[in-house]
């Protein structure tokens, strides 16, 4: 029973959309009736509003954060298994992408995914974000630089994390991040692909 609340509190977590939420706190449209309308800190971005995507990217990724971290800590008085937080990561980024409070249409999970994997081991984390950040600056496209540091976040967690099943949710939650940017794949093959700041149409 323990288990299935712990994962099911990673879900409901996961499932507040920060996009939504700042938007409507500025007075902005809804982010997912604009520019790629996806309900994420690169679309909000699209807005002019720096504020309000910062506040986005921040509170997307620190919920991914809460969710494990929640379950991290009560694994030992609630005697929950190391596969437990595994599945409580992914149900985590899942809230994000598919969030019951807002029908189910979320976003693209990058941010969650980096705090998910941050509350599972921050020098994963670490890694994943600066080959975000070096891609991002080299060539100025956010889904370029997610999709290389999510291509390579499974092999990082191999490597560096206590348990074989943390790294199996981490593999889940890369595939589940590159399912999400198959538009934007698509976008890149074409040549077609919005760079960081352009403004929404």
């Amino acid at each position: 029973m323990y288990n299935i609340l712990a994962v099911t509190s990673a879900y409901l977590i996961g499932s507040v959309s920060f996009a939504v939420v700042v938007s409507k706190c500025y007075g902005m449209a809804d982010p997912r009736t604009y520019g790629s309308g996806n309900p994420g800190a690169t679309n909000v971005l699209r807005s002019g509003k720096k504020s309000a995507a910062a506040l986005t990217l921040l509170g997307d990724a620190l919920k991914g954060v809460a969710a494990v971290a929640l379950v991290r800590l009560l694994q030992t008085p609630l005697d929950l298994h190391h596969d437990t937080v595994a599945v409580a990561a992914i149900a985590a980024l899942v809230g994000h992408m598919w969030p019951v409070f807002f029908g189910f249409k979320g976003g693209k999970g990058v941010a969650t995914a980096l705090g998910v994997l941050l509350a599972l081991s921050w020098p994963t984390a670490l890694l994943c974000a600066l080959i975000w950040l070096v891609m991002a600056f080299g060539f100025k496209v956010s889904s370029l630089a997610a999709l290389a540091a999510t291509v390579a976040s499974p092999l990082i967690a191999y490597i560096l994390m206590p348990h074989a099943s943390w790294a199996a949710a981490t593999a889940v939650i890369a595939l589940l991040v590159l399912w999400r940017h198959k538009s934007n794949i698509l976008n890149l093959l074409q040549g077609r692909e919005s760079k960081i700041g352009d403004k929404a149409e």
